[in-house]
Order: structure tokens, then sequence, then C-alpha cells
């Protein structure tokens, strides 16, 4: 074991997180519980993140003399989303460790290079090819065969850059929607149902899984998380099987989301890789309630290669968004069965995630 994978990151270090919302917030407060101090760097002076540490850093993603005070500050840098400049977390990794690295970053923030990796390490996914035109795209579609989601190979999420084709009539406007950038053609996948499986990884090739969660969008926006997902036992090993083998083909530290569509081919079910996160995930907000370690210490103890927590889930439970105003009134009448988590964003929008409930039923009821 080498010297990098023997360093452990002491108490009283300071970790930076890039990017202030909900989730750099959450990973924040887990910090401070385990005795670390947080920097957070995020242009947005408005953000949650901000509320739970006096160490601030408001500027563009891109200023190199605030990302070089920032890093010179801090002893490892994390972040909490995947849509930040790779070229940011060059520059600061030439200054400070940072996890997940940026080269896995390229990977996750590129759908091309995405399905590339995991097709290369013989985990399944959508057939899929690149569009840059319209001929690839009618290439594409008599090729993969309707019905297709057509989608921008960056920045999209929620449901955001993306087209569901059905008819031919449909290929010209869709793709005249989304040009303008390198997209990616994809077989639509009918399925059962979308799970997630969350993962952690440190230095020291440690590895641990939560519970498969089942996931419910709408509006494209995930809505509710249930654990224990409605699979099988043998899907549910087959899809922590692949998760190890996802988070230790990257050589990643930290906490991966992966999702997955399950679809019916017996006698058993097909796993298919939907897409991976490099960060904490919002299916896994049930851990925050219901499991030993939430998936947001594990993120913490993984960067700083301390021993990874106990995932063990000790209750079921349903994880649900608070989307635009449901936030509003959602104090008012709380059930004891119901852990809240209040994002404190000062604005609320239609489509902006506010809060989530988690809804707890113990094991014996």
């Amino acid at each position: 074991m080498s010297n990098q994978e023997n360093k452990i990151l002491e108490q009283g270090a300071t970790i930076g997180i890039v990017g202030g919302g909900q989730l750099g917030k959450m990973l924040a407060l887990s910090a401070l519980q385990l005795g670390f101090k947080v920097a957070i760097y995020c242009p947005d002076p408005d953000s949650p993140a901000f509320d739970v540490t006096p160490l601030k850093f408001i500027a563009n993603y891109d200023d190199e003399k605030k990302l070089a005070e920032f890093a010179n500050l801090v002893d490892i840098i994390t972040y909490e989303f995947e849509n930040l400049p790779t070229q940011s977390l060059k520059f600061l990794e030439k200054i400070k460790p940072v996890a997940p690295s940026s080269t896995i970053l390229e990977i996750a923030q590129d759908r091309l290079k995405e399905k590339l990796f995991l097709a290369s390490n013989d985990i399944a996914v959508a057939q899929y090819m690149k569009v840059e035109t319209l001929s690839d795209l009618e290439n594409a579609v008599k090729e993969i065969t309707l019905p297709i989601v057509l989608k921008t190979t960056r920045m999209g999420y929620d449901g955001k850059g993306q087209r569901i084709i059905k008819t031919e009539q449909q290929i010209e406007q869709a793709f005249n929607e989304l040009k303008g950038s390198t997209l990616i053609a994809e077989k639509f996948i009918s399925f059962e149902r979308e799970i997630s499986i969350i993962v952690a990884r440190n230095r020291r090739g440690q590895v641990r899984d939560y519970d498969a969660s089942e996931n419910i969008h709408e509006n494209h926006i995930l809505k509710t998380s249930t654990v224990p997902a409605n699979i099988d036992n043998i899907t549910r090993k087959r899809a922590s099987r692949i998760a190890h083998e996802i988070i230790g083909s990257l050589d990643y530290i930290g906490v991966l989301g992966i999702e997955f569509f399950v679809v019916a081919n017996e006698p058993y079910a097909k796993l298919i890789v939907n897409e991976i996160a490099p960060r904490v995930h919002n299916s896994g907000h049930f851990t925050q309630a219901v499991c030993f370690t939430s998936q947001f210490e594990q993120h913490i103890r993984a960067i700083a290669n301390w021993p990874l927590g106990d995932p063990t889930r000790l209750a079921n439970v349903t994880m649900e968004n608070l989307i635009g105003d449901e936030i509003i009134d959602a104090h008012k009448d709380l059930q004891s069965g119901t852990r809240p988590d209040f994002y404190g964003k000062k604005q609320v929008r239609e489509g902006r995630k506010m809060g989530h409930l988690n809804h707890i039923s113990f094991l014996s009821e």
C-alpha cells in the first residue's frame, strides 16, 4: 500500500467543497460533525451551503485567482455537482488533492464518454450512436430503430436537453431543438422500474454500497425513492456487483450514484446502466433517516481515507422531493414518522428542488 493510500485526513483539517447547493450543505454538515472545518466555493451569494460555515468564496468557477486562494486554504477538495468546468478542477488538482478526480468528472459529464467507459467494461447500456448532423440522426434511427431518446452529451439533468422521438415526423424538429452541440441518440428502454445504487470507495480500496432504491419521476424530476426496491434478491445482488465493478474500474474516491433500468428478461431481470453521477445523489437522501451511516458522512469518510461506515438500513423509507411551491406549507402537517430536510433556498421556482421528506416505516410494522 502506497503512502498516498495510507494517508488519512486528520480531524481539524479543512475540506473544500465546490458548489453551494443543498448537497454541498449536507456534505458540509457531515464534515463538521466529523471534526473538520469546511470552506465553500460558489458564485451564488445566496447558496444554502454558505449558511453553515464562515469560510466562503463567492466567485466564478473559472476565476483562477480565487480558486488558488480557496485551494491554498483547504487540505482536500470535493464537489457537489458535475456541471463544473473540468479545467477548473485540473487547476485545483495542481495545488491540492481533488476527489473524485477531474478525469472521472470528464467521463461522467459527457454522455458519450460515459457510455464508452461502461461498454468497454462490459457493463450493459442502451444502444447508442453519436449525432452531429441531421443525417447522423437519420442514420441512428435506421440503425437503432424508433423510439429513441435524443440527448445533449453535456449539461443535461432533470429531463433538460433531451427529446423522445417516436415517429419519423419528429426527427427534424427534435434535432433542431437540440442542435448546436454534440448529441447522442439512445434506444428508448421500456423498463419495469428504475433503481439506484449508492456506492462509496476510499483510497485503500474499501467499498461499501447501500440498498437499492426504486425511483419514480414526475415531469422528468425525481419525485420519490423507495427502499427496499421491488426487486428480487438476485437482481439486488447483481446491481451491487455492477456498482462495485464500476467504482473499482474508475479508481474512484468518494460516493458515486448509479442509475439502472430494470428490464423484464425471463427468468431474471436485465440491468441496464442509465447513468453515473460522481457525487452524493438525490436518490440516496433516504440514508440520512434510516441508515447507520448517511451517504454524506460516507463521502466525507471516503475522501478523508477514514474507514467507511456501516451502510446498513434500519427501517423502510420513501424519500419524497419537495418541488417548487410544495415547500411552502410542508412544515404544517408533518407526521411523526417523517424526517424533513428543508434546504433554505431563498427563491421558490417551478421545478426547483426545495427540500425533501423521508417517510419512515419501521421494519416491525
